[in-house]
């Protein structure tokens, strides 16, 4: 089958933006321009000659830098590519090396991959995308995968624009969205494939941790999700360190707030969360000073905390809410033992968890419930390992006992200390919910609630 790619830019024009580009085609062993779009410029312009239009293009890219790609018609993979072309002479030099060995090529303006923005697929309703790669991101692990209307609104949230895609649902469409605007029309989304009658695809199912969820943070992309799924979620100002700061969520009407660290992945306690407002650089410089852990801070309004816990699904198909009243940091950290929750709060928290995993299977969320309603103040995805005595389950060669009175500093200490094969025996009041039980599986390590009579 013969694939002009100039020409199928030239029908994506039509549709969408494309990134700004000259195309040439061999034509008596020279190049000779085909199609061109370049801001300013009317479409398939005819420049001079071929040096003025790749000097044209370089002086309207963001970048002021160009690629040059090449291919044969008969056969759809490209063939070489050469990347970040800054002089108009070297890259028509390379335009004409390619032209002489028989090839088809397409000079194009530099898009940064890691500018923040992400590169994926849209195919039937089935929406995939990663950051810092392009739209053959899709062929490797940590691809986001969404239902285009989740994945587009959860994109718009974040980004401040809804990515200009709904013109191309239906068909296979590459794409990337950029936080500055890019391309010929000077928009935030780059079409750069389109495939027609491309077979349907079973809806796609919502997983994390993925790529993007650690470029925002883990605690965010998960409260994105469950606000996305109709769950009252306080409002969040998000501050990434890639991109700019972005909210969602409903307020609570407090005039206090909370500081979370946002880890790139889950990690159980063990970053800074508290109450009130503090300055989010000094904390991320404490917290993470080189730079790798922590993807962003959430400041998130307050909840009047009637009750407070969390919610695990467990592995013997039981749902277990565990809370105390009021606030419940000290419950999660192991300090406070759960309590008995009155039924409307029961009730809510159950409904909670019927609206989440209609949408997303089995959940892990913490909640607050403020007398009215309950709301959502983190979401992790999948049943928990644990039974309602069994942590993790496991035959170790020995116990140890832990007291989760000690806190959960000295719980990571003790596990770093004891070799593989020992398991715990966790004395204390604690909930199967808390970070005490979430350290112990994120571990893996053997261990059981021993409850002495």
């Amino acid at each position: 089958m013969i694939h002009f790619k100039d020409a199928i830019l030239d029908n994506l024009a039509a549709r969408g933006n494309v990134a700004q580009f000259v195309a040439f085609r061999p034509d008596g062993g020279k190049a000779k321009q085909s199609y061109s779009r370049i801001a300013g410029y009317d479409p398939n312009l005819l420049f001079l000659d071929n040096l003025e239009a790749i000097e044209a293009l370089l002086a309207a890219s963001v970048d002021q830098s160009v690629n040059v790609r090449s291919y044969l018609p008969s056969d759809p993979r490209s063939r070489e590519f050469v990347y970040g072309i800054r002089s108009a002479p070297e890259a028509l030099a390379v335009v004409e090396r390619l032209t002489a060995e028989g090839l088809f090529t397409i000079v194009n303006e530099t898009v940064d991959v890691s500018d923040g923005g992400v590169s994926g697929v849209l195919q039937g309703h089935v929406f995939e995308f990663a950051p810092d790669d392009t739209p053959r991101c899709v062929e490797k692990p940590g691809t986001a995968s969404l239902p285009f209307d989740k994945g587009i609104a959860l994109l718009e949230l974040v980004y401040g624009f809804r990515p200009d895609l709904d013109a191309v649902t239906g068909d296979r469409t590459e794409f990337s969205i950029h936080p500055r605007p890019m391309g010929w029309k000077g928009t935030h989304t780059l079409l750069w494939e389109h495939e027609s009658g491309a077979p349907a695809l079973p809806e796609a199912a919502v997983r994390w941790p993925n790529n993007f969820s650690r470029m925002i943070g883990d605690k965010a992309y998960g409260l994105l999700v469950a606000h996305l799924a109709g769950a009252c979620v306080p409002r969040t100002l998000a501050i990434p360190r890639r991109i700019a700061p972005f909210n969602f969520g409903l307020p609570t009407h407090q005039k206090e707030v909370w500081t979370r660290t946002c880890p790139t992945e889950q990690q159980p306690g063990l970053y800074t969360t508290l109450k009130g407002w503090t300055d989010p650089f000094a904390l991320l410089q404490r917290e993470d000073p080189e730079g790798t852990a922590i993807a962003s801070i959430l400041v998130q309004d307050a909840v009047a905390a009637g009750y407070s816990g969390a919610a695990i699904a467990t592995r013997d198909n039981a749902f277990v809410i565990e809370g105390v009243k009021g606030e419940g940091d000290g419950f999660m950290a192991g300090q406070v033992m759960p309590v008995d929750l009155p039924a409307n709060i029961r009730t809510d928290v159950e409904n909670l968890n019927r609206r989440l995993t209609a949408a997303l299977g089995p959940v892990r969320f913490e909640w607050v419930h403020d007398g009215k309603q309950v709301w959502c103040v983190q979401l992790h995805q999948g049943s928990s390992i644990s039974t309602q005595q069994v942590i993790v389950d496991g035959v170790p060669d020995d116990w140890a006992e832990f007291d989760a009175a000690a806190g959960l500093s000295a719980l990571r200490s003790l596990l770093a200390e004891k070799p593989k094969t020992t398991g715990f025996l966790i004395i204390g009041e604690i909930g199967l919910t808390s970070h005490v039980a979430d350290v112990l599986r994120k571990d893996g390590r053997p261990s059981r609630l021993f409850r002495p009579q």
